[in-house]
């Protein structure tokens, strides 16, 4: 192994994708030498975007916009730095097989559910202020550590407990019904939450749908009514819950982020995997790349899934036992199949014909809770569900750059499908056949859009581990039940954005508050990782 001469970094970041990014900007403005190191050619991990036939560019992975937070828009000056985002002209478009379509947003939500429910358009206006009460709170916290459990005495106990106490204020702040509502969002499922409130099955669909995204489990599953919480952090320009596109695809999110990192005066290098991080003395003190070269540094902060940091890229022998028994049950596997295609022409659904504004909405194909209960359970049966769940959007609709004049791109995220495919079977045999499936599932409301498919780009869960590093094609880096969440993620003691030796740190989505392209753990990393060092 090779060393560099004159290595005087202070920070060593694995991982360019978004949160290593907000990580490296912040740590660099405090005058910081920060190295990030990206194995890919491209930074921004799942949030790139890449030509995938010739004359079509779109979102890879990642694939729409509205947990990112607006401190760090504002602190980075992404604005400043080309990021340009506008809202979708309609929040969520149902389209049902019997012909009738829900289509909420701009300002006519209510009117909407009242064609199938007038009780539950009565209903709408509370459930709203409620999660939007709680959320708000939630808001707050996802920017500060949470409460760190920790065995090294009182004084180092001391500002936990100060944490502590911050979050009971905060939690006081809500009425005594508000702070039930929590528990019970943090413990029900999303079908019993939403039962609670609403009598139609395509109301409950819409709003459940947000209960499984990136979710391997039923809406019927416990604790899948934070998964939908955790969907209604969001704001986009100043509007709570409201989703948008980044112009340029979400490429253009972290291409900004990385401009805004190199100005401060970090250092990014692509095609840089990382092969082993150094530990030395019990201490973590650099890493060594792919390519055999060592460097060095005062902190290593990882920008990966805590699984693959702690039983890949760490020497077995340095890793206490209670890490690695807490990796070996980390739970991964997003259930989550990928697909980018180059489009023709628009889709025209049978249930609203023609364009307009609901085609750059949110397209959901799952037309009930039960329906997206069936799609898990074929899928824990069968590999992948038979009849899947689909999101599409057309970001084209908004954003003439990513297709020749008159032609289209859409992005379609797919649930249900087996992390592992079981029976020693591999995503590389069945990758074409579920894509026919998925294709052949958006035409049977859109006729004609297989005919219109000119390309597509394909990502099993195989793929999305592959290309990211999603382990199981998690797009959260674990999931968001109970047990992985707040002072539990990745694990206690590890709360604090503290690694399990010194010098170690971790700032991706397996910290707290979770998954999304929110910024949120890079920034909260990058806090903890300057006071140390100063």
């Amino acid at each position: 192994m090779r060393s560099e001469p004159g290595d005087s970094r202070d920070v060593i970041l694995l991982g360019g994708g978004h949160n290593g990014l907000v990580c490296a900007a912040y740590l660099a403005r405090a005058g910081l030498k920060v190295t990030v190191l990206e194995r890919r050619g491209v930074v921004g991990g799942a949030a790139v975007t890449e030509e995938f036939h010739p004359g079509f560019r779109n979102s890879v992975a990642s694939y729409t916009v509205s947990l990112l937070q607006p401190k760090v828009i504002a602190d980075l000056d992404l604005h400043g730095h080309g990021l340009r985002i506008v809202q979708r002209r309609r929040n969520n478009f149902l389209p049902l097989p019997d012909g009738r379509y829900l289509l909420t947003g701009g300002g006519r939500t209510a009117d909407e559910v009242a064609k199938f429910s007038r009780r539950d358009a009565e209903a709408l206006p509370a459930y709203e202020a409620r999660l939007e009460a709680i959320a708000d709170v939630l808001r707050a916290l996802a920017l500060q550590p949470p409460p760190n459990v920790t065995d090294g005495g009182w004084w180092a106990a001391l500002p936990e407990l100060w944490r502590g106490a911050r979050l009971g204020r905060r939690l006081h702040a809500l009425d005594e019904t508000l702070r039930q509502e929590l528990l019970d969002l943090f413990a029900v499922s999303a079908a019993e939450y939403l039962e609670r409130w609403f009598e139609s099955d395509p109301i409950k669909a819409l709003f459940g749908f947000d209960g499984i995204v990136g979710n391997y489990a039923s809406p019927y599953a416990p604790g899948s009514a934070y998964v939908l919480l955790h969907h209604v952090f969001g704001e986009v320009d100043g509007t709570k819950g409201a989703w948008g596109h980044a112009i340029g695809g979400m490429g253009a999110i972290t291409q900004a982020m990385a401009a805004s990192a190199r100005a401060a005066g970090a250092e990014i290098r692509t095609g840089a995997g990382v092969r082993e991080v150094l530990v030395e003395r019990g201490r973590a003190t650099g890493v060594v790349t792919e390519a055999g070269e060592t460097l060095r540094a005062r902190a290593v902060v990882a920008n990966v899934n805590p699984k693959l940091l702690y039983q890949r890229l760490l020497p077995a022998a340095a890793v206490p036992a209670p890490t690695r028994e807490r990796m070996a049950n980390w739970r991964c596997g997003s259930g989550t199949f990928r697909m980018n295609v180059a489009l023709s022409r628009l889709p025209d659904f049978q249930a609203l014909p023609g364009p307009g504004d609901h085609l750059t909405a949110g397209i959901i194909l799952a037309p009930s809770l039960d329906y997206m209960d069936r799609a898990w359970r074929d899928a824990r049966e069968h590999g992948w569900s038979r009849e899947p769940v689909v999101e599409m959007l057309v970001p084209s609709t908004l954003d003439d750059s990513l297709a020749p004049p008159g032609m289209h791109v859409a992005s379609l995220f797919c649930q249900h499908v087996a992390p592992q495919l079981a029976d020693g079977r591999s995503w590389d045999d069945h990758r074409e056949e579920v894509a026919d499936l998925m294709v052949a599932t958006v035409d049977r409301y859109a006729p004609g859009f297989a005919a219109s498919v000119l390309g597509r780009q394909v990502l099993s869960p195989l793929d999305l581990e592959r290309s990211f590093g999603l382990v199981g094609g998690d797009i959260f880096h674990g999931a968001l039940s109970l047990n992985q969440l707040f002072s539990a993620r990745p694990m206690l003691g590890q709360a604090d954005y503290r690694g399990a030796i010194p010098g170690l740190y971790l700032c991706g989505s397996g910290t707290h508050p979770g998954g999304g392209v929110t910024g949120a753990p890079g920034h909260n990393a990058a806090q903890v990782v300057i006071g140390d060092l100063r």
